[in-house]
């Protein structure tokens, strides 16, 4: 549902399971019109730093960076990359 004003999820490097750092991606969306606008995205990343929390990882680093809109109505889209390292 990308198209919508969803969020595309997140996107997790490879490796194994006992990594000492792990790498996650989030694109967060902002809705033009409607209401909520955000509210999405924020629910996307708190679940994404939460299962990695429960996984045994903290945040060590988050960056974002803008890539771009979807058009017309479509709002912006911007990533957040995170680097959690093992506690």
């Amino acid at each position: 549902m990308a198209g919508f004003g969803f969020d595309a999820g997140a996107n997790k490097g490879r490796g194994t399971s006992d990594d000492m750092y792990v790498v996650i991606q989030v694109v967060l969306t902002e809705k033009l019109v409607g209401t909520g606008s955000g509210v999405s995205s924020l629910t996307n990343l708190q679940k994404t730093i939460n299962a990695q929390a429960a996984k045994g990882y903290r945040l060590h680093t988050i960056s974002t960076t803008s890539s771009g809109s979807k058009g017309f109505l479509g709002g912006d889209k911007i990533q957040a990359t995170m680097v959690f390292e093992r506690i």
